[in-house]
């Protein structure tokens, strides 16, 4: 699934995505460091893998979205 970087604290490795439509979804820095990133910039798109649906969906992963 992508999405779109929405805040990023680089000291927690913690943040929060828009899905395409417009739902932010937080994720915590296990879902971050599973991608290998070091930096995340606002606005950059994603990739994210989830569990769950609703109210319960949580990221799994967030990596950088490539062609």
């Amino acid at each position: 699934m992508q999405a779109t970087s929405y805040t990023f604290d680089a000291t927690t490795r913690t943040g929060s995505v828009l899905l395409d439509d417009g739902t932010p979804v937080e994720f915590d820095a296990a879902a971050f460091d599973a991608g290998g990133l070091r930096l995340l910039r606002v606005g950059q798109r994603v990739r994210i893998e989830t569990e769950g649906e609703g109210p319960s969906l949580r990221i799994t992963l967030v990596t950088l979205q490539t062609l």
